[in-house]
């Protein structure tokens, strides 16, 4: 597998040699539940702007959400912003490289923290994500469709590590969430590709098609997105961004006005938006005299 990723594996901007571990903490930030196509380039920019957790814990908030853009979820710029800060003040401006420290900080959960640790200091800690998930629940429990996230999928993933020590182990966590990424994909799985076919449950069994019920948990996981809330906060966002003198909110087209104002009501909660003399404003933007 680790020989397959070598060959195989995309040219990232964060797979760059000399990558910081700040560096790889935003791509993983900025990765959660956003396609790599469009973090790419906006990492770049990120990088460029605040290549140090210092130069984001300084930055203006309003900047950093509009730099943030449409990457949807924009509550993760707020607590990157908020975890450069808690790297400044704690530990000195640098990333920890210990997984229970790093999840303390704002923002890193338990796949977050072994990524950085995996990613950047080497650590053969498997970081476990959808990619990785669905690899191991059909090359070793032989199911085409993945289930929901449960407490026994790190045992169940783990069985691809090598022994204490191996020098595979380190860069084995990469390659299986690649090989989910790129060949184990949820719809049409390459098979052809894949460096571990021939031990593959899921092939050695026939590849047998899911369970009606299967199929039915999946349908329900799937989340629309055309009239959510989610929605109704990105355009009422992305009016914010655009016009940073202020922003009346009747200006926002939306069909349903009371779900606007509830939106616009969880954004000023969530700490992303501010309101004074009727206009609104991004976090940090609005005039205080």
């Amino acid at each position: 597998m680790v020989e397959w990723f070598d060959a195989n594996s995309r040219d990232l901007p964060w797979r760059a040699p000399g990558t910081s571990a700040y560096g790889v903490l935003v791509s993983e930030v900025m990765s959660q539940q956003t396609p790599v196509s469009r973090v790419a380039p906006r990492w770049v920019e990120w990088m460029q702007t605040w290549p140090t957790p210092k130069d984001l814990a300084q930055a203006p908030t309003a900047l950093v959400l509009r730099a943030w853009g449409t990457l949807g979820y924009p509550r993760r710029a707020l607590r990157l912003q908020e975890c450069a800060q808690e790297i400044c003040q704690s530990y000195g401006g640098v990333v920890p490289d210990d997984v229970e420290t790093l999840k303390k900080l704002p923002g890193i959960g338990d796949y977050t923290a072994a990524a950085i640790a995996s990613f950047h200091y080497g650590q053969a800690v498997v970081a476990i994500d959808t990619n990785v998930r669905r690899v191991a629940h059909r090359a070793l429990g032989g199911r085409l469709i993945c289930p929901r996230p449960a407490a026994a999928d790190r045992q169940l993933v783990e069985q691809f590590m090598p022994a204490p020590g191996d020098p595979l182990g380190p860069r084995l966590p990469v390659a299986l969430m690649e090989l989910g990424a790129l060949v184990c994909v949820a719809r049409t799985p390459k098979c052809q590709q894949c460096p571990i076919t021939q031990w593959c449950a899921w092939q050695r069994q026939g590849c047998p098609p899911p369970q009606p019920e299967e199929i039915a948990d999946a349908k329900r996981r799937v989340q629309k997105f055309a009239g959510t809330d989610r929605q109704c906060r990105g355009r009422i966002m992305a009016a914010l961004r655009e016009h940073p003198t202020g922003w009346r909110l009747a200006d926002v087209a939306w069909p349903n006005e009371q779900q606007k104002l509830q939106c616009a009501a969880s954004l000023l909660s969530d700490g992303l938006a501010e309101q004074v003399d009727g206009l609104w404003f991004l976090a940090g933007e609005a005039p205080t005299d």
